[in-house]
């Protein structure tokens, strides 16, 4: 019976230890993935550009004359294009200007600071920006599909500013050539519905759409 008992008793130190050992791997792999969790977002006071919530997401609301439209941004993927249209967006630079190109079935364009109010020469719409310029930004995992934001520039590559399209379609084409950096979650009828204004042979609508605010947000 001694035997038995030292047999038992030895069983189950080892079985302890195993116990042990196990609660020890559990705790480290939390451990773990907490840390990867952490790496992957940011605080949600931030609202600089960087991302601004859980979701690694900075919002904006886009509010036209013909309606609103939500939009999501994606710091991670163009950190330097987003924190420029933020700081925009909070400047009031984009209130009041027109939709100055708009081509059905593709894309509609606003951002020229020419086209405030609907006034100026508009044989200069299109032509403007801000202060500052932003390198080509790509990430291959986004694409200029339906509702997707691009930035426009010039034919340099690194010459993106202040103007910026949505995609009124699958435009494959544009995709390695432009800066994709946000999605229209809420109001695409909106885009579209910019999208069947009448023009002139410009692509400048004859009746004009205006971007009246955009709103920097933590949340949509």
């Amino acid at each position: 019976m001694a035997t038995v008992r030292r047999r038992r008793s030895k069983g189950q130190s080892r079985k302890g230890r195993y116990v042990l050992i196990a609660l020890i791997v559990v705790v480290v792999a939390a451990i773990g993935w907490y840390a990867f969790s952490s790496s992957q977002t940011t605080p949600s006071s931030a609202t600089d550009g960087s991302a601004s919530s859980a979701t690694g997401l900075v919002y904006a609301k886009i509010v036209t004359s013909m309606g609103t439209m939500e939009v999501e941004l994606y710091p991670n993927s163009a950190p330097k294009t987003v924190a420029n249209f933020v700081s925009l967006a909070k400047s009031g630079f984009y209130d009041n200007l027109v939709w100055h190109r708009i081509v059905k079935g593709f894309v509609i364009q606003t951002g020229d600071p020419n086209t405030r109010n609907a006034g100026g020469d508009k044989s200069l719409w299109g032509m403007g920006g801000s202060p500052n310029t932003v390198p080509l930004e790509i990430e291959k995992s986004l694409h200029n599909d339906v509702g997707y934001l691009g930035m426009a520039r010039s034919q340099d590559p690194n010459s993106g500013s202040s103007q910026f399209y949505i995609n009124l379609a699958n435009n494959a084409a544009l995709d390695g050539q432009y800066t994709v950096f946000g999605r229209v979650i809420s109001g695409m009828d909106v885009a579209l519905n910019i999208g069947n204004v009448p023009v002139n042979s410009a692509s400048q609508p004859i009746s004009n759409v205006l971007v009246m605010s955009i709103t920097i947000q933590e949340n949509p």
